[in-house]
């Protein structure tokens, strides 16, 4: 009986090790420093979040509109840098053709590590062509993407919103091209 109650409580423990973790670095992952520029993103987010989707399609925030397959276009509308040393970048994934669409699985680029972990953006890149270096998305702990993942079959006319975390190119940088596979590139602005 006292192993039982020894594995029951390990188990609780590792739960709550866990929990505590993933808590951590939700937090972690949303606390910008940014304190000036973080609520005016979430209240013109919160000023979108009404009954119509399309909202967010007339907007100024547009950096970059990228077509991919099956009528997919991917439209960026923030690069925003963060003090904790990544840069993500945000925006939506439309289905602008006559039927459903898929995101092709290649969009998760071709490293095992990311793959396992199913269709995902973690085939995107930001190109710093100044200083000559590309920056991968980046991972947990895991393995997993820090992007957008597990996205469903868009029904034609709908979009669903997407992300992806980067390491920060130099602050210097401020203009990168971003790469996706399936997508055509596009130079964006990197802004804070």
């Amino acid at each position: 009986m006292s192993i039982r109650f020894t594995a029951k409580a390990h188990r609780g423990m590792v739960a709550l090790t866990v929990a505590a973790g993933l808590a951590l670095g939700v937090a972690g992952c949303g606390s910008g420093g940014d304190g000036g520029k973080k609520p005016k993103t979430s209240a013109s987010a919160s000023k979108d979040d009404g009954s119509n989707p399309s909202a967010q399609e007339g907007t100024d925030d547009l950096l970059a509109e990228l077509k991919g397959e099956d009528g997919l276009i991917l439209r960026i509308t923030s690069a925003q840098r963060d003090s904790g040393g990544f840069v993500t970048v945000s925006g939506e994934l439309k289905n602008d053709s006559d039927d459903a669409a898929r995101v092709s699985a290649r969009t998760s680029g071709d490293e095992t590590e990311i793959i396992r972990h199913g269709t995902s953006f973690g085939g995107a890149t930001l190109v710093d062509s100044a200083s000559k270096k590309r920056y991968y998305v980046l991972r947990d702990t895991d393995g997993r993407p820090l992007t957008t993942t597990g996205m469903p079959r868009i029904k034609a006319g709908a979009s669903i919103p997407v992300f992806m975390q980067f390491p920060s190119p130099p602050t210097s940088t401020t203009e990168v091209s971003f790469q996706l596979p399936t997508f055509a590139s596009a130079s964006i602005q990197i802004s804070g």
